[in-house]
This record gives C-alpha cells, sequence and structure tokens, in this order.
C-alpha cells in the first residue's frame, strides 16, 4: 500500500497550503511599530510634517494569483518580515519578477513606518517600482552605506552560489549587494538546484563594456573554455541588449563539472589576467 506521506501534493494542495501560510503570516505577524532614529544614524531628512504623510500604493494588483506567483509572494513577504527591521532607514531593491511582492509587503506595512526610510534601485524596474509605489527614492552615492538590500536570483545551489543578470542588471545589482550590511536573496522553489546551470541554461551572465566585447568573447572561447558563449541580443530592437549603465551582456554557458565548482572559473580568470599584465 502505498505511503501517503511520500505522495507528491497536487496542485490543489499546494494553493491551499500556501494560502493558509500567507494567511498566517498578514494574521499572526504584525507590522512592528517604527523605532525613533538614532542619533547621528545615515538616513534620509525626517519628514517635515507630523500629520500629513504621503499615501502609499501596492504595486500588485488585486485579483487570485498563480501557485508559482503565490510561493513568490510567500517568499518575499516571509523576507520582509524577517530582515527589514523597524529601525533600518536605508534599504536597496533589487530587480527580478519576485521584487514586486517585496516592495508589496514594504508598503503594507504603512506610511508611518515608511515614512523616515529611503530606497535605493538597482535599475529601471525596481526604481519604477519604488516611485509607484510612492515610496522614497535615494541612490547609493547619497547612501553608501545600505541597511539591508532585498533581490532576487536566476538559480540558487545548494553551497548558495547563484547566478544573477537574466535582467541584465547584475551590476548595480552587485554594487547595492556589497554596500549592504545585510544582503538576502529572495527566490521560489523553482531557482533552488543542486548546482547551477541545471535550469537556467543561457550561461553566466557577464557584462562587459562595448568596446571589449569581443575581446572578452574571444577570451570566453578560448581560455575560459566557453565555446558558446554569445552577446545577448535585444528582443524589441535591433542589435544587443544594452544595460543601464550603456553596456553589453554576454552569455556565457560552462560545461557541468564547472558549474558545480563555480570559482574554478573564477580561479582561471584572475591567473588569466595575471599572466598578461606580467608579460
Amino acid at each position: 500500500m502505498e505511503n501517503d506521506d511520500k505522495r507528491t501534493p497536487t496542485l490543489r494542495e499546494i494553493n491551499n497550503m500556501l494560502n493558509e501560510r500567507l494567511h498566517m503570516i498578514t494574521s499572526a505577524v504584525p507590522i512592528p511599530p517604527m523605532a525613533p532614529p538614532t542619533t547621528g544614524a545615515q538616513g534620509p531628512t525626517p519628514h517635515p510634517s507630523s500629520t500629513k504623510l504621503k499615501p502609499l500604493k501596492s504595486p500588485i494588483p488585486p485579483g487570485e494569483l498563480s501557485v508559482i506567483e503565490k510561493s513568490k509572494q510567500l517568499a518575499a513577504w516571509t523576507a520582509v518580515d524577517e530582515h527589514v527591521l523597524p529601525e533600518y532607514r536605508v534599504i536597496g531593491i533589487g530587480s527580478g519578477s519576485t521584487v514586486p511582492y517585496v516592495v508589496e509587503r514594504i508598503v503594507s506595512q504603512g506610511a508611518e513606518a515608511n515614512r523616515d526610510r529611503v530606497f535605493i534601485p538597482t535599475g529601471f524596474q525596481s526604481k519604477e517600482l519604488i516611485v509607484s509605489s510612492g515610496l522614497s527614492l535615494g541612490d547609493v552615492d547619497q547612501y553608501p552605506t545600505i541597511d539591508v538590500t532585498l533581490d532576487g536570483a536566476d538559480e540558487v545551489d545548494t553551497q548558495l552560489n547563484c547566478i544573477k543578470g537574466g535582467g541584465a542588471c547584475h551590476l548595480r545589482e552587485k554594487v547595492l549587494a556589497e554596500a549592504a550590511t545585510t544582503f538576502i536573496l529572495v527566490a521560489d522553489y523553482r531557482k533552488n538546484v543542486e548546482y547551477l546551470g541545471t535550469n537556467f541554461k543561457a550561461g553566466v551572465p557577464i557584462e562587459v563594456v562595448p568596446f571589449a566585447y569581443a575581446k572578452v568573447l574571444q577570451n570566453l572561447h578560448q581560455v575560459l573554455k566557453s565555446p558558446n558563449a554569445t552577446l545577448r541580443m535585444a528582443v524589441a530592437k535591433a542589435g544587443p541588449v544594452v544595460t543601464d549603465n550603456g553596456n553589453f551582456v554576454i552569455d556565457a554557458p560552462f560545461d557541468i563539472e564547472r558549474m558545480k565548482e563555480p570559482y574554478t572559473v573564477i580561479s582561471i580568470s584572475l591567473s588569466l589576467h595575471q599572466a598578461l599584465t606580467d608579460q
């Protein structure tokens, strides 16, 4: 007789579990009150009015979500509840399909909780999310130290290595990740793999200045053993994808063994750089 404990849950059962978990979060985890700012702490200038607050708007339209979207929402809400602390004033907002749910949960904390916060985007998408939701927009040159950055990922392995850059925002994402005291990746169950490249077949995204893309491609083909590395082409325009920084993106697939040990790629790349500079 089949053991019911080992059977795969149906789509309806998964949907019910997600609904139950989301209900538990909204009912059992209250939004904490804002702590008073500490003296001399980094952060934006407090709002001059104690009575007038900017209205906030959720970036997620009302309606029933699919199971996948609910799993993204659950992951994002949990990340915000556990890692966006009341005393945090500078918050980095990343890119990707999970990030709107991050902003949704932040907005649900209310105008009072967000009145003295500033939000730093990694690109056009997150900038639009911040502005359209009524949150305060900032930049990393104003706030070089970020309390927490929340971002998405294209794939995450068992060692917490990840692939980022499917949305061509990874240069700015790296800057905000490095600037953050706490960096949180938010991803649903589909992104969890044993080794990188299992589901995300496009390869490792590499942002490169247009002047150097041909040389970088040559090095990838001949030295780093990625013969299928290609310049990413745009869909709705002629020519390559151009990032928010005016750069190109190369997608470099590596073989399975290399992706199981992603740091070997970095090691070879550094060795190549050293050999070139020593000549």
